[in-house]
This record gives structure tokens, C-alpha cells and sequence, in this order.
């Protein structure tokens, strides 16, 4: 069994300053508009096209986590995922915009908001207001497979000297690189596939999203507790810890499920254990992670991921609400272990 001391767990933290992202991951890095994005991969593999790509933790999860970090006007062209695609809004106003030519509807996001876009479907995002933002993403499954990119992406691609090769291998032909011999490129969605990947009505993809002003806790959540709570956000069934279904359900299946945990000054969760993947995600002020051999501090933008049956609490020493979202990776997790019942059994 794993010993997670202190110098162990600091392994499974990820700091936003610590972050390494690359500016050339997808076919459309050099596209007008689109060059000056970046992309993470936090918890790999993710669907990264160029192997310069860092992945900070690839451990399996059930679950990918990654991000964007993007300067006003930036875009991420259009493209559809074989998996579910959540956004976490962490800094800046968004405008995610459907369809393979972007005239399908929109949908404008702002920080502390959530959506989730279906599989099978194009959607590209891009940065509305000046500065610097930054979109956590999470994938599902393991293997969210690679992405389908929009006819008018190859094209552009082509005329800025990057390749794509079948099974996503970027190819840089500016810098010397070549289509090996027998490989074969990647070709533009077909007319047929282009009517299965056919975006859904606005009305449905507006039930997708949440504000961050809609996120009510559960009372019935184990963890709630005076200056506690612990929202619903996206659940596609019933859970076994006190969460039905939903606000956001997803038909297309998302694997994981998605909670909003909020501490005020001083307040704490006592120690527990979970029997999937925990990942937590600091969207706003300070949070403690504890355990019997440390302690870790979170701030806004860390990424940690807690291991599997770890009896672990948290806590808010700071005097600004502690505001993170949590990825539980199963569709319906269990029901919390608390420390103080597993001691008087």
C-alpha cells in the first residue's frame, strides 16, 4: 500500500504557475485567430495532435482534465469529441459557437459557470473580453480518442504548412518535417459525416449549462455542515451520496460526475475517504487539503488529485470563501467513508 506523505501527494498537485502548456497542440495552431492559444494537459492523455505536449499526471482517472488559456479574441476552431467536453470557466467571458461554420447559435459564458457540450457535434470557444482566460476542461473516459475538425480548418491548415496525419500525428511542414512514406493523411469530414455530426436545438444545448449564480447545495449531501455545501452540477443518474440526477443530464453519458464544493471562512470537512478518483479543482480562494501525514494548500487554478480511499478532510483558513469543483470519476459515486465511523467500527 502507498505511503502518501507529504513529498508524494505535492506529486499529484498541480500549481497554475507551475503549468506547461504548448501553443502548437491542434491543425489550427497557426490559423489567424487561433495562434495564440494554449493548451495543458493535466491529467493525460488527452487529445493533444503534437507529442511536445506535457502531461502532468498521466495516471488513469476514468476522466481527462485539461485547458485553454487564451488572450482576448482568440479562438478554438470549430471541432466535435468522441467523449463528453465540460467547461469550467476559471477567468475571463467566453463565447462557445456551434455548427461546422459557426452559425448554429452561441451560448456566452463567464467565470464560475459550467457547460457541457455533446459528443458527435462541432463547437469551437473564443475569448470575448480583453485579457488573459483560462477554461478547464474535462474529457470523459480514459481515451477521449481525437478530434474531428471542420472542413474549413484543413484547408486553413494547409495554407500554414501543418499536416494532419490518420490517427492524429501533427505534421510541421515549416520546420522541416515530413509526411513519412505509407502514411496517409487525415481527410475532411464527408457530406455524410458532416449530417452525423449535426448540432442539436439551442433550447437543448442551453440545458447544458449552468451560471454560477444557479448552483444551490444539497442539503443532503454528506459533506454539508455549518458553512459547508456541496452543489449538484452534473450527475447523469442517481447517485449513492445523497445526489439525484441532474441539473445537467447528459444523454450521450459522461462517466463522471461534477460538484461545486463551497467552504466559508474557518469551515471544515471532516476527514473521509471515497472509493473512485477525486479531482479538485480551485476556482476561488484558499482550501486545505489534510491527511494523517500533511497538509496540502490549494489556491485558485491548482489542480490535486486525490488518491482512491485516501482518508482525507479539508478546510477554509482563509477569510475569502473557498469556492472549487470537484470530479468524481463514476457516474454515480458512492457515499463518503467518514473517519469517525471507520474508528468505531
Amino acid at each position: 500500500m502507498t505511503q502518501w506523505t507529504q513529498a508524494e501527494m505535492e506529486k499529484r498537485l498541480v500549481r497554475y504557475a507551475d503549468l506547461k502548456g504548448l501553443r502548437n497542440a491542434f491543425i489550427d495552431a497557426r490559423t489567424p485567430g487561433s495562434d495564440r492559444k494554449e493548451n495543458f494537459t493535466i491529467i493525460g492523455p488527452g487529445v493533444s495532435e503534437n507529442k511536445a505536449q506535457v502531461v502532468h499526471i498521466p495516471e488513469a482517472h476514468g476522466f481527462n482534465f485539461g485547458a485553454a488559456r487564451q488572450p482576448f479574441g482568440c479562438v478554438n476552431s470549430q471541432h466535435s469529441h468522441l467523449t463528453a467536453e465540460t467547461f469550467l470557466v476559471h477567468t475571463g467571458k467566453w463565447r462557445f459557437v456551434f455548427g461546422a461554420n459557426k452559425d448554429e447559435g452561441y451560448l456566452d459564458v463567464e467565470p464560475g459557470d459550467v457547460a457541457t457540450v455533446p459528443t458527435h457535434m462541432f463547437r469551437g470557444f473564443e475569448k470575448r473580453d480583453e485579457g488573459t482566460g483560462f477554461l478547464a476542461v474535462v474529457l470523459g473516459h480514459d481515451d477521449p480518442g481525437k478530434v474531428v475538425w471542420a472542413p474549413s480548418v484543413f484547408k486553413m491548415a494547409e495554407d500554414f504548412g501543418l499536416k494532419l496525419l490518420k490517427g492524429g500525428k501533427l505534421v510541421d511542414t515549416t520546420i522541416g518535417e515530413t509526411v513519412p512514406e505509407g502514411a496517409e493523411l487525415e481527410q475532411p469530414p464527408t457530406a455524410e459525416k458532416l449530417k452525423e455530426l449535426a448540432t442539436p436545438p439551442i433550447e437543448e444545448l442551453a440545458s447544458y449549462y449552468i451560471p454560477h449564480a444557479k448552483m444551490a447545495g444539497n442539503p443532503n449531501s454528506p459533506l454539508a455542515a455549518e458553512g459547508v455545501e456541496e452543489a449538484a452540477l452534473i450527475g447523469d443518474v442517481d447517485a449513492q451520496d445523497g445526489f439525484k440526477a441532474g441539473p445537467i443530464i447528459g444523454s450521450w453519458g459522461h462517466d463522471f460526475a461534477l460538484r461545486r464544493l463551497k467552504l466559508e471562512t474557518g469551515a471544515t470537512v471532516a476527514q473521509h475517504s471515497r472509493s473512485e478518483g477525486e479531482v479538485i479543482f480551485v476556482q476561488s480562494g484558499t482550501l486545505e487539503v489534510n491527511w494523517a501525514d500533511g497538509t496540502l494548500i490549494l489556491g485558485a487554478g491548482d489542480t490535486l488529485t486525490i488518491p482512491v480511499g485516501l482518508v482525507h478532510g479539508f478546510r477554509n483558513p482563509a477569510s475569502a470563501d473557498a469556492i472549487a469543483f470537484v470530479i468524481r470519476g463514476a457516474a454515480a459515486p458512492a457515499a463518503p467513508q467518514f473517519a469517525t465511523a471507520q474508528a468505531a467500527e
